[in-house]
C-alpha cells in the first residue's frame, strides 16, 4: 500500500494541479515560398530588380546577362524591371546576388496578393465557435453567459484561413495534460505519427504508451488546438490540419504532480514537440518544472500555460501577489494566458497579472472535441455497505446519511488496536474512467493510525494495496473539528470491471488519545466512456491556452523552421490586439490577433526588401 502524505491525499487528489480553469494589418506577410501549411508568397522564378539612376543601359545589361537571366518587361513604375531567373537557380539566391551589385538600388520578390476573403469552414457546429467568429449574442452557447456576447470580439482567424494558413501540420503541437482519446473523430487525423509510439504518446500517469484520455480535459484542450477543420463534422482547431502530441501527466481525476509533469515536457521536448500546451496550474514554486522549461526553451519550444482560475469561489486573483504555477515561471519562451469572455471582458474567474500573465484569449462557452460522455453517481449508496467493527450508519435531520466509525459521531472515541471496514461493490463494467469521491471528516489522534481508502478491480481487496489504495496516516485532524474535505480518487482500473469493490478502514495502533475517528459525510462515483464524436462546451483559462497554443503552431508552420521560439512569443505579444479590459492585468494589455500576429512576422534573413 502506498502511504500519502496529508498534502498530497488532499491537495493532489483534491485537483488542484489542474487549471480547469480583431483588426487586419495592412503589412504584408513576408514568407518563404515552401513553408509548411501557407500558399506561395511570391512567385517563384522571378524577381522584381531596380537599378540605380547613374547605372547606365550598358551596365544593366551586364547585370542581368551575367546571372544568366532576361528581362521580361520594364515596368511602368520608373527603373523597375520583371526579371525572369535562372531555372537553377532559387529567388533567394537571385536577390542576394542583385543586392550585391553596386548598381542594384533595391531587388524584391514578385509577391502574391489575394483578396481579403473571410472563410468559414464547413464543419456543423461552427456557428458556436464564437472564439472564432464572434457573431453576437445569439450564438452564445453555455452556462457561462455574461451579457451574452458581442459581435467582431474575436480572435480575427478566418481572413488567415482566407490565404490558405490553415496546415500546422510541419509543427508537432504537445498537449500534456489528461491524455488525448486520440479516436474522437475530429482528432484522428490530426494526431501525431511517430515510430515506437502507436498510440501518439506517452502515459506518464500509468507509466506505459497509451495516453488516452479518462479525464476529458485533455481532449478538449487538443480540440481547441487542432480538431480537423473543414471535414463536415463536429468542430475545428486553430489549426485545421495539425501533428498533436498527447502526454499524459494528469490522471481521471485531473490530477498530477511535479514528477510526472515535468517527464511529459521533457518527452514532448525530447521528440520534437515545438509548442507545448500546459492547460494545468496549482502548487508553488518547483524547481525541477522549471528546469524542465528552461530545457524545453533551450530547444526552442513555446511553452503555453493557464493563469489559472481564480480562488475557492471562482473570483479571479492577481498572479503577482499569489503566484501560479507555472504561470508565474519567468523562462523567455513561456506565454502565460488569461480567459476572456464573449464580449471580451476578461472572464471573472480568471487569474491575471501585469509582469505575469502575458495575453487574453477566448476561455468561456468553448464548444470542442471530448473524450466521451460522462456521469455523476448517486450520492445516497451510504446505505448499502458491509460494515465490520465499529463503522455504522448514521440518519437524522441534522446529520443526513453519515457512515462513521465510531457513533455517536464527533462524540464517541474510538479505541486501540482497529481494523474497522466498510466495502460496498459496484458495476463498472460499462465504463471506462472511473472517478471514486467522498467527502470526509478525518481525525485521528497517534502516528499509529490511518485512514485507508481504495478499490478493488474484479472483486478484489480494496486495502490490498496499489494505485488504487491510498492512506492518510495519523496524527491527523482537519481545520476544526468535524471538518469535511472532498477527495477523489482515480480507480480508472475498475473501468470494463463488472465488480469492483470499494472499501474505507479505520486502523488504529496501540494506544490511543480518543479522537472521534473518521465520518464518510457523502459518496459518489463518477465515470466516462470513450466515444469517437462526443463535444462539450466548458469554460477557463485551460480553454484560452490552447488558442494561443494553435495560433503558436500556425505562426511557426506558416514561417518555417527558422522562425524562433523568441519570434513566436513576439509575434503573438506584439502582435495582439489592445483591450482596456487587460490594461494593466497583463504585461502586454492584448487580446490575442492571429492576422495582426501574422503580420507581424519579421521577414526571414537575407530577405529583406522594399514593398511598394
Amino acid at each position: 500500500m502506498k502511504t500519502l502524505p496529508r498534502s498530497n491525499f488532499i491537495a493532489v487528489l483534491a485537483g488542484v494541479a489542474l487549471a480547469l480553469y480583431a483588426q487586419v494589418s495592412a503589412a504584408p506577410l513576408l514568407q518563404q515560398p515552401n513553408a509548411a501549411g501557407a500558399a506561395a508568397r511570391y512567385v517563384p522564378g522571378e524577381v522584381l530588380v531596380k537599378f540605380k539612376p547613374a547605372a547606365f543601359a550598358q551596365e544593366r545589361t551586364a547585370s542581368i546577362a551575367a546571372l544568366g537571366h532576361t528581362v521580361l518587361a520594364h515596368l511602368d513604375q520608373p527603373g523597375w524591371m520583371h526579371v525572369k531567373i535562372g531555372t537553377d537557380q532559387t529567388v533567394e539566391t537571385a536577390l542576394a546576388a542583385y543586392r550585391s551589385d553596386p548598381n542594384v538600388e533595391s531587388a524584391q520578390p514578385n509577391y502574391i496578393y489575394h483578396a481579403a476573403v473571410a472563410v468559414s469552414p464547413n464543419d456543423p457546429s461552427y456557428g458556436q465557435l464564437w472564439a472564432f467568429k464572434n457573431t453576437g449574442p445569439a450564438q452564445i452557447v453555455g452556462t457561462f453567459l455574461p451579457n451574452h456576447g458581442t459581435a467582431g470580439d474575436d480572435m480575427n482567424i478566418e481572413l488567415a484561413w482566407g490565404r490558405n494558413i490553415t496546415d500546422c501540420s510541419s509543427v508537432v503541437v504537445a498537449v500534456v495534460d489528461s491524455g488525448v482519446n486520440y479516436n474522437q473523430e475530429d482528432l484522428a487525423a490530426n494526431m501525431w505519427v511517430a515510430p515506437g509510439f502507436p498510440k501518439h504518446g506517452s502515459d506518464f500517469v500509468d507509466n506505459d504508451l497509451d495516453p488516452m484520455d479518462l479525464n476529458g480535459h485533455g481532449t478538449h484542450v487538443a480540440g481547441i488546438i487542432g480538431a480537423v477543420g473543414n471535414n463536415g463534422l463536429g468542430t475545428t482547431g486553430v489549426c485545421w490540419t495539425a501533428s498533436i502530441m498527447a502526454v499524459r501527466v494528469l490522471d481521471a481525476t485531473g490530477s498530477g504532480d511535479d514528477v510526472t509533469i515535468m517527464k511529459g515536457v521533457n518527452f514532448a521536448v525530447a521528440n520534437g514537440a515545438k509548442v507545448i500546451n500546459m492547460s494545468l496550474g496549482g502548487g508553488g514554486f518547483s524547481q525541477v518544472l522549471s528546469d524542465a522549461i528552461t530545457t524545453a526553451q533551450n530547444s526552442g519550444v513555446v511553452v503555453v500555460v493557464a493563469a489559472g482560475n481564480g480562488d475557492a469561489i471562482g473570483i479571479g486573483v492577481n498572479n503577482d501577489v499569489t503566484p501560479t504555477y507555472p504561470c508565474n515561471f519567468t523562462q523567455s519562451n513561456l506565454i502565460c494566458v488569461a480567459a476572456l469572455d464573449p464580449n471580451f471582458a476578461l472572464a471573472s474567474f480568471s487569474n491575471f497579472g501585469a509582469t505575469s500573465v502575458d495575453v487574453g484569449a477566448p476561455g468561456t462557452n468553448i464548444l470542442s472535441t471530448f473524450a466521451g460522455t460522462t456521469a455523476k453517481g448517486p450520492f445516497d449508496s451510504l446505505t448499502t455497505w458491509a460494515i465490520s467493527g465499529g463503522w455504522t450508519h448514521v440518519v437524522s435531520p441534522s446529520l443526513n446519511n453519515f457512515l462513521v466509525d465510531p457513533a455517536p459521531f464527533t462524540v464517541a472515541k474510538y479505541v486501540a488496536n482497529l481494523s474497522d471496514t466498510a466495502t460496498n461493490g459496484f458495476d463498472t463494467s460499462a465504463v471506462d474512467g472511473v472517478v471514486l469521491n467522498f467527502s470526509a471528516a478525518i481525525n485521528l489522534a497517534n502516528s499509529g493510525d490511518s485512514f485507508v481508502v481504495g478499490a478493488g478491480p474484479n472483486g478484489g481487496d480494496p486495502f490490498a494495496g496499489g494505485p488504487l489504495t491510498g492512506s492518510i496516516p495519523g496524527p491527523f485532524h482537519g481545520p476544526t473539528p468535524g471538518a469535511v474535505t472532498f477527495l477523489p480518487l482515480d480507480i480508472s482500473p475498475c473501468g470494463r470491471h463488472a465488480n469492483c469493490v470499494i472499501g474505507f478502514k479505520l486502523a488504529t495502533g496501540p494506544s490511543t488519545l480518543g479522537d472521534f475517528g473518521i465520518g464518510i459525510t457523502g459518496f459518489s462515483i463518477d465515470t466516462l466512456t470513450l466515444t469517437t464524436s462526443t463535444y462539450q462546451v466548458d469554460t477557463g483559462t485551460s480553454m484560452a491556452t490552447p488558442m494561443v497554443a494553435g495560433l503558436a503552431a500556425m505562426l511557426r508552420a506558416f514561417n518555417g523552421p527558422q522562425f524562433t521560439f523568441a519570434d513566436t512569443v513576439n509575434a503573438i505579444k506584439n502582435g495582439g490586439r489592445p483591450l482596456a479590459a487587460l490594461a494593466g492585468k497583463t504585461t502586454t494589455g492584448k487580446a490575442v490577433d492571429v492576422m495582426s500576429s501574422l503580420a507581424f512576422i519579421a521577414p526571414p534573413t537575407g530577405l529583406s526588401a522594399t514593398v511598394q
